[in-house]
């Protein structure tokens, strides 16, 4: 009798949706060594979602890329707070503060669109391309070294 009464909790990004992510990341990472993670969670228990993503970062293992080249977007989606990590190696390259700035901007218009999927896949996309430009794809030695899909948190 219990089970009858037991909800299904709803996912945090509709399957179609995932897909339409998972999609992007696969695709930013066609034409570079570096590697993309998406990390979507409810709730940000930080007072700063950086903080958070940081955390989430070193979890996931991220610096373990050979090259330091790794970038976790990460999304709280009720507390509608988001942040880009990007490892040593690829912040250095592009400049540092302004270009993640820049992309967290878009990611946030994307956001107030109420367009996440978009925003998220269209993030990790633009992520692809600083990438291939500073870590361009070698056939010979390139291996995925991180998962593509989304990790889901509380």
């Amino acid at each position: 009798m219990f089970g009858l009464f037991a909800s299904k909790k709803k996912p945090l990004i509709a399957a179609a949706d995932q897909q339409v992510i998972v999609e992007a990341i696969k695709a930013a990472e066609r034409n570079t060594s570096g590697e993309v993670r998406v990390f979507v969670e409810s709730r940000c228990t930080y007072v700063d979602p950086m903080d958070r993503a940081r955390e989430v970062f070193f979890k996931l293992k991220m610096e373990r890329t050979s090259a330091h080249n790794a970038v976790l977007i990460y999304v709280a989606l009720t507390d509608r707070q988001m942040a880009l990590y990007g490892d040593e190696g690829i912040y250095k390259k592009t400049g540092g503060d302004p270009y993640w700035q820049f992309e967290l901007s878009l990611l946030r218009r994307f956001f107030q669109e109420g367009r996440i999927a978009e925003g998220i896949a269209s993030c990790a996309i633009n992520i692809g391309k600083a990438l291939s430009t500073h870590f361009p794809h070698n056939g010979d030695t390139d291996k995925n070294e991180l998962p593509d899909d989304i990790v889901f948190g509380n």
